[in-house]
This record gives C-alpha cells, sequence and structure tokens, in this order.
C-alpha cells in the first residue's frame, strides 16, 4: 500500500511540472538533500537548498518551454525511513529555436519519512548536449551557462 502511494504521488509530481509547477517537487525536498543531474552542461551540477533548486527550474523552463513528463515506470521499495524510488520518463519540450526535443530521463531516489533525501538525474547527455549546442549557437548564452550550484 505505501509502495503504491509513494509510486502515485511521484506521477503526481510530474504532471505537475508538466503543467508548469515545479514547487510541490521543491517542496518534497528533505530539508537536508542532494539533487544531482549528471553531466557537464549548463542544467548539470548539484544542489543543495530550496532556492538553486528553483533556480535550477527556471532555467529548465527558459531553456526548454512547456515540457511535458511522461512517466513510463516508478519502482519503489523499502519502507518509509529508507524508501528507494527509480524512475523511467519521457521528456519532451519544442525549445526556443522551434525545434522538438525528445530524450529519456531515469532518477533514483531516496526518500526518508516522505520527504526526499537525495535524487540522481540521468539522461542522454548527448541529446541534451544537442539542443543546448544549437541554442548557444542560436544566441541564447544561458545554454552554455555555469551549472546551478548550491
Amino acid at each position: 500500500m505505501y509502495h503504491r502511494f509513494v509510486a502515485r504521488r511521484v506521477r503526481a509530481v510530474f504532471a505537475e511540472i508538466s503543467a508548469g509547477n515545479w514547487e510541490p517537487m521543491v517542496e518534497g525536498m528533505a530539508s537536508d538533500f542532494t539533487y544531482h543531474f549528471h553531466g557537464d552542461h549548463a542544467l548539470s551540477g548539484e544542489r543543495h537548498t530550496k532556492a538553486a533548486l528553483r533556480a535550477w527550474w527556471e532555467r529548465c523552463f527558459r531553456l526548454m518551454p512547456s515540457p511535458t513528463f511522461r512517466v513510463e515506470e516508478v519502482l519503489v521499495t523499502g519502507p518509509p525511513w529508507a524508501t528507494r524510488v527509480a524512475t523511467r520518463v519521457t521528456v519532451s519540450a519544442q525549445i526556443l529555436d522551434g525545434s522538438d526535443y525528445e530524450n529519456v530521463v531515469t532518477q533514483f531516489l531516496r526518500m526518508r519519512w516522505g520527504k526526499i533525501t537525495e535524487v540522481r538525474t540521468l539522461e542522454d547527455t548527448v541529446v541534451l548536449q544537442r539542443v543546448l549546442d544549437r541554442l548557444a549557437a542560436a544566441g541564447i548564452a544561458e545554454a552554455h551557462a555555469a551549472p546551478i550550484t548550491g
């Protein structure tokens, strides 16, 4: 029952993000958390504060307005004090140059008593880097900006 509740909540949060509201995701973080997006690009890096996480989401939405997150799979294991979640999500968006973007994201989360303590996000970095390079070439400097950390 608990695992189904967590999986439903994960799907609901992705639906909120797809609707333009990332705040439920930010508020789902524990007071002490790590959010790591793998790679070496404008969306990569590690964040430990809600302010940095909000700034990161703002950048995501500036670079790829109105993304859609289609949750393909959610796996949940462990008790409420040591829950682990794995997701496979397809993200799609129309980027600022008018082209379409689609990529597969996997996330590994750790939760404690309903709050997320760790997120590790892996996205096909080659696909993502190509889009960021195109945006930078079109004059959108933020596509090659340093990662948001903090």
